[in-house]
């Protein structure tokens, strides 16, 4: 148990120091890991002498533990790049190199509406905390941001570029996975309910001089991913919309409204911080699919 724990140390330090991966990630590898360990316990075997059939079997142990397909290929993924590493740095053989994480079928993003969007936006339409968290919306959506990404932000992200001689465009500096940093547009909407939060509401809660946070909670600290997550639902609740809406579901929104209005798959690429093209084009399949359906059921001889 100690060699393993000092295996799982090293790991998780290389991925800090030398691979500057996010703590979020950090976080979801480690507790892959650990979840591999408890497997190696209950066979009695380290991760120095189990053996290439023994790590598939953490596939079938997984599925008895009713873990679904897409975390059974993300655990398996971790376990590979774990053992790649202790091979390599501690000069043992690779048993998980010939093991693959099982196939899952591409499922394609789930977005909301535009009608439904103004109807969540819209939802948030009073003074105070609604302030807080009408911007909050409307940056995800104008923004498409990760959930992780707008809570990081601090008001000095925020940054007015004059183009086209008087119109100013508010800009937010977004700091995306391996540490990338990617400028983003915002629209005239999102710029309104930012403004009117930072006039109105922010100043009454902050606490300190020092705090950069844009978005804060009652108590003058940064707002939390669960708190976000859970603003989005309670706003999805209050417009009535049946649909299980999450802030990943504005990000979904924001790709695909834009594909369905014309945009370029790169722009859509650059503006969501995916380092290959061939991860955006899954929004495409959306519009694709909505072609089809809008044909099938308007079309007299579709049938």
């Amino acid at each position: 148990m100690a060699q393993n724990n000092s295996f799982l140390t090293t790991y998780l330090n290389h991925l800090v120091v030398e691979r500057g991966l996010a703590q979020n990630t950090i976080t979801s590898y480690k507790r892959d890991i650990e979840l591999y360990q408890i497997y190696l316990v209950e066979i009695g075997r380290t991760f120095s002498d189990i053996s290439t059939e023994e790590v598939s079997g953490f596939i079938g142990w997984l599925r008895k533990r009713k873990l679904g397909e897409s975390s059974i290929a993300r655990n398996i993924v971790s376990i590979r790049n774990f053992h790649k590493f202790v091979a390599k740095d501690f000069a043992i053989p690779d048993p998980a190199r010939e093991v693959l994480p099982p196939k899952i079928p591409k499922r394609l993003p789930k977005a909301i509406s535009v009608a439904e969007i103004t109807k969540l936006l819209e939802s948030k339409n009073g003074l105070g905390i609604d302030l807080r968290d009408r911007a909050l919306l409307e940056m995800l959506y104008a923004s498409g941001s990760r959930v992780s990404e707008l809570v990081a932000i601090d008001v000095d992200d925020l940054n007015n570029l004059v183009v086209d001689g008087d119109n100013a465009v508010l800009t937010m500096k977004v700091v995306g996975k391996g540490g990338k940093e990617r400028l983003i547009p915002i629209g005239s909407f999102a710029q309104h309910a930012v403004a009117q939060y930072l006039t109105l509401m922010r100043p009454a809660i902050v606490k300190s001089q020092k705090q950069r946070a844009l978005f804060l909670n009652s108590n003058g600290s940064r707002l939390s991913r669960q708190s976000a997550w859970q603003i989005v639902q309670n706003a999805a609740r209050s417009a009535g919309i049946e649909a299980i809406v999450t802030p990943h579901s504005l990000r979904h929104s924001f790709a695909t409204h834009l594909i369905d209005g014309g945009a370029d798959i790169r722009v859509v690429q650059e503006l969501l911080g995916h380092s290959s093209v061939t991860t955006t084009q899954i929004y495409t399949l959306v519009t694709i699919d909505k072609l089809r359906e809008s044909y099938a059921t308007s079309h007299p001889r579709s049938k």
